[in-house]
């Protein structure tokens, strides 16, 4: 029995024998983990309705709703997928510039052109199928499976598009239904009559009587559409059935062409095509009982009826031919339209093999009696106007969420579609190419053959319909074929990362496929114009911008995440372990920031500076160290985490340590920061703050043991000092100095980072100051110049000063740092001073006693003072193992001598006096500029005179408002060489 407080973590063991399974489980997880039986339930009986991908997504995790149970459709493969996919595919074009295109480009072009559409819509519906059926899909068609292959990003972008080309391609069904209404089946319809119309006239009328009617098939469509769908799918098998039927009359007029050709009288002048209009018998003569007579086609081309009149001189040189428009399947013409036709805009349409007289530089006059070209046409614009006709493989995956079995349904219905098509699109090509004659398939009205008896008067309105829809094709059809690449592409990246989530139940499909169905959407949509390539790309790029700019609301594990975590994995694999080339070089950066009991960063300002160091666009880890156990404190540890990376928006990685105490956690971030050969090289954390006040000491203790081990890592170390003072990322310089005071080598960090600060725009209208200081026997004129040129070699602009400071104290204390850069403690050990050396330091030791030494200097001298066995150590690599103090007492020779022997004490006075000098001289120099940077020396190796190392640091920068010290990792981090 189980008490009533519920305290006792109950399990219980189900041992079967057989299976030697062993179960195990507690009464809190039977409260979060769903039964067996409930999950396959939940499985079994779930619907694939019709509603959006987000509310499907939400639907699943909504504990406890009710909703009212909702039917699963039943629409299978044949009504679901097949019949509507080609009705989609099945459009305008088919059945109005088919002709036209073979005429022009031949039959083995136009071939081409149709196998090369259908094959990338073919691979593009493979790689579909391999999506469709790689789990459930519910609604949302190419947006959902592109969004959950690729994220929502290219989702939302090629959604978008496709939605875009869908709009263009409505434009381009109803301009076609208004050509086929009012030129072929009723022109007597029109609002602004055309009859008697010819040229720029024309077009205007018909230009006005598609805006009318377009208008009014636009509104109709509106009102089916607001009324319901489901109308329109029930009138869906009446449309199709008129489309099937229109089909299936061109393949029965190709038969019986066979047996009867039609009577289709085309008249010809010279080879030159004539426009059937204003005469009724294609001869210039004919015989009547009194004798020999003039038609009217006379009278079009001559000044009088009479035999004797002056007429063209084309019209005089050549004869009259009339030929049969329509020959038959068995006639042969087929030979004569194999190849391409191309011709300019206003070119005459020429019947191939007959003669043709025309007199050297005459301007043809009466071009309006014949047949012309409307429109320059080249190969990629044929291109650009049949693909439209292959769209709309996708109309079964769009109704997904009616189907009974998506997964089936999907790729069956498709593919059976597109191979439909594509054998109706590739046998009217061989069909039209055998049957009709080549100057009457480049005549674009054509299509009067199925519609009228007065078929020998072709039309002479221009080329209206390919030139309004012109940028309707040419922006529509590369929406299209984004959309289409992009299907390609996630079946692609899917199958090659090999994600375990990657089953699809279609089998036939392979990367390399999706690969060429890619590239041929892609090598496509340029073919048909780069222009309108580049535009619709361009579209799609600012929409996927701006959904990134948003902001996804949820991870729905796409196959990018998945790319760009096997990439990151190879480039981690392939990067050297160890340190990169100097040229390489950037600051990879780890921050040490401290929060406050809310969880709120301490100094915000320390990520400012971090941003405007990011110039060399190198890691940033922000690191942060919380007190506890991990068990206990891992909500505080998630929630620092969101903190940290909403701060300031750093652009970079977080890292929260929980450890038993502060020291220990902030050694785990400097130990364990960053993974293989992407880590970082440089530790950005603040000077410790009011660190005198601190009750325990311990805050700058442990500022002390990082910079022992960020040197023993050999990583570069950036303290701030007075952190609140730096500018933030939205404030501006608009003029000042960065100063940079080089007092000793240290690999060139102190000349990298003013270039790193000055790319941000915080900084960039700072000029950069370097400052250096001389040695008693340098020479300044010469050391001037020697860094102008070697600043002018590493490509650095920056104004040159050098500092003359005679003192020995500042000689001794750049001698000294110098040398420790280059292992000096050896050398310093056989160094010994002479008396008069002694002597002549006499007298700055006892002023700084008496004049200089502020409070902080004074407690030392006191300590010397003081008689006892309190050992003073330094902070020097010499030998000074810890001798007695011994008092200073008088100015006495013995005193001074007694003085100089105490190592230690001396050591501490004369880097007092160092930093005296040094910081007033800085002061001198650089109180008004923007950024200080110094060189920081290194800690003492004996840890009890580290208080004697912040007072140092202290004294060398006081007065200054934002300094910045550096520390190099051991290394070079700048170079003259390219």
């Amino acid at each position: 029995m189980l008490g009533e407080t519920g305290n006792v973590h109950l399990k219980v063991f189900l041992l079967q024998e057989k299976s030697k399974i062993i179960f195990c489980f507690t009464f809190e997880e039977m409260d979060t983990i769903p039964m067996v039986s409930s999950l396959l339930s939940s499985l079994a009986n779930y619907s694939n309705l019709p509603q959006g991908s987000k509310e499907h997504e939400e639907a699943e995790n909504n504990e406890g709703s009710r909703k009212k149970p909702v039917q699963a459709p039943r629409m299978g493969t044949l009504m679901g997928v097949y019949l509507p996919c080609l009705q989609n595919i099945l459009g305008v074009i088919l059945f109005l510039r088919m002709t036209w295109m073979v005429g022009i480009g031949g039959v083995i072009e136009a071939f081409i052109i149709v196998l090369m559409c259908c094959s990338t819509t073919m691979l593009t519906a493979i790689s579909m199928s391999a999506i469709a059926t790689n789990g459930v899909v519910p609604a949302g068609g190419s947006y959902y499976m592109i969004s959950r292959s690729l994220g929502p990003e290219f989702g939302g972008a090629v959604g978008i598009c496709f939605y875009l080309g869908t709009t263009f391609a409505g434009a381009m069904y109803i301009l076609g239904c208004i050509e086929i209404l009012l030129v072929y089946i009723v022109p007597q319809a029109a609002v602004f009559k055309m009859e008697g119309l010819e040229g720029a006239e024309a077009e205007a009328a018909m230009l006005n009587n598609m805006r009318v009617y377009g208008t009014l098939v636009l509104s109709f469509m509106a009102i089916v559409v607001f009324v319901g769908v489901k109308y329109v799918n029930k009138l869906a098998l009446l449309f199709l059935a008129c489309v099937i039927c229109s089909i299936l009359a061109v393949y029965a007029g190709v038969i019986k062409t066979a047996f009867e050709p039609p009577v289709f009288p085309v008249c010809v002048l010279g080879n030159r095509t004539l426009v059937w209009k204003g005469f009724d018998v294609c001869a210039k003569v004919i015989e009547r009982e009194n004798g020999t007579v003039t038609t009217k086609l006379w009278r079009l081309f001559c000044d009088s009826e009479f035999l004797n009149a002056t007429c063209d001189s084309y019209f005089a040189n050549n004869n009259i031919t009339e030929i049969q428009g329509i020959p038959g399947v068995m006639s042969g013409i087929l030979r004569e339209n194999l190849f391409g036709n191309y011709m300019d805009k206003g070119a005459f349409i020429e019947k191939l093999g007959l003669p043709s007289v025309d007199e050297p530089d005459s301007v043809p006059t009466n071009t309006n009696r014949y047949v012309l070209a409307d429109i320059t046409s080249f190969f990629t614009m044929l291109v650009g106007i049949y693909f439209p006709s292959v769209t709309g493989i996708m109309a079964g995956s769009n109704r997904s969420g009616d189907l009974q079995d998506a997964q089936k349904s999907i790729p069956i219905g498709t593919i059976l579609a597109i191979t439909t098509t594509s054998i109706i699109y590739m046998s009217s090509v061989l069909l039209f190419g055998s049957c009709i004659e080549g100057t009457v398939l480049r005549d674009k009205y054509v299509m009067c053959l199925k519609w009228s008896k007065h078929l020998r008067h072709s039309r002479g309105y221009p080329f209206l319909f390919i030139e309004i829809v012109c940028l309707f094709l040419s922006c529509g059809c590369r929406f299209f074929l984004m959309c289409y690449m992009f299907v390609n592409l996630a079946c692609a990246v899917q199958t090659l990362l090999r994600t375990p989530n990657w089953r699809p139940r279609f089998k036939f499909y392979h990367w390399t496929l999706s690969f060429l169905g890619m590239s041929l959407c892609l090598s496509l949509m340029f073919i048909c114009s780069w222009y309108y390539a580049i535009i619709a790309m361009a579209i799609a790029g600012c929409i996927y911008k701006y959904i990134e700019f948003r902001g996804a609301e949820k991870e729905w594990g796409d196959g990018i995440r998945g790319l760009s975590l096997s990439a990151a994995r190879f480039a981690l694999m392939r990067l050297e372990e160890g340190p990169p080339h100097t040229k390489n070089w950037r600051p990879q950066i780890l921050v040490l920031v401290s929060m406050d009991s809310e969880l709120n960063v301490e100094q915000p300002r320390l990520l400012s500076l971090t941003n405007q160091l990011k110039a060399g666009k190198g890691l940033t880890i922000v690191g942060t160290a919380l007190e506890g156990t991990y068990l206990e404190n891992h909500p505080q540890a998630q929630q620092a985490e969101q903190k940290l990376m909403e701060a300031e928006k750093v652009k970079g990685f977080c890292q929260v340590v929980i450890s038993s105490n502060m020291r220990d956690a902030t050694s785990h971030l400097v130990q364990a920061g960053g993974l293989g050969g992407l880590q970082h090289n440089t530790v950005l954390a603040c000077w410790p703050r009011n660190w005198k006040q601190a009750e325990d000491h311990q805050s700058w203790r442990n500022f002390i043991e990082l910079v022992r081990e960020t040197t023993a890592a050999s990583k570069a170390l950036l303290v701030p000092k007075n952190i609140s003072a730096f500018p933030s990322n939205g404030e501006r310089f608009t003029e000042g100095h960065i100063d940079v005071w080089w007092i000793v080598h240290d690999g060139g960090m102190l000349m990298l980072l003013p270039f790193l600060l000055r790319q941000h725009k915080v900084w960039r209208k700072c000029k950069m100051r370097i400052f250096t200081v001389a040695q008693m026997d340098d020479n300044s004129i010469q050391m001037k110049k020697d860094l102008t040129t070697f600043l002018y070699h590493l490509r650095i602009d920056a104004a040159v000063e050098v500092v003359e400071m005679h003192d020995s104290d500042i000689s001794a204390y750049t001698y000294e740092k110098t040398l420790m850069m280059e292992q000096r403690s050896q050398i310093l050990k056989q160094i010994n001073l002479t008396k008069t050396e002694r002597e002549r330091e006499v007298q700055p030791l006892l002023m700084i006693k008496q004049v200089i030494l502020p409070s902080r200097v004074s407690k030392f001298i006191a300590e010397a003072e003081t008689p006892g066995t309190a050992v003073q150590m330094t902070w020097t690599e010499a030998k000074c193992d810890g001798e007695q103090a011994k008092p200073i007492g008088a100015t006495t020779p013995e005193a001074i001598k007694d003085l100089f022997n105490m190592k230690p004490n001396q050591s501490n006075l004369r880097r007092m006096h160092t930093a005296l000098r040094l910081n007033e001289v800085i002061i001198k120099k650089s109180q008004e500029a923007r950024l200080v940077l110094l060189n920081m020396p290194g800690p003492p190796k004996n840890r009890s005179s580290d208080e004697n190392y912040m007072e140092f640091m202290e004294v060398l920068t006081e007065g200054l408002n934002r300094v910045l010290l550096v520390r190099g990792g051991g290394r070079e981090v700048i170079t003259i060489y390219s």
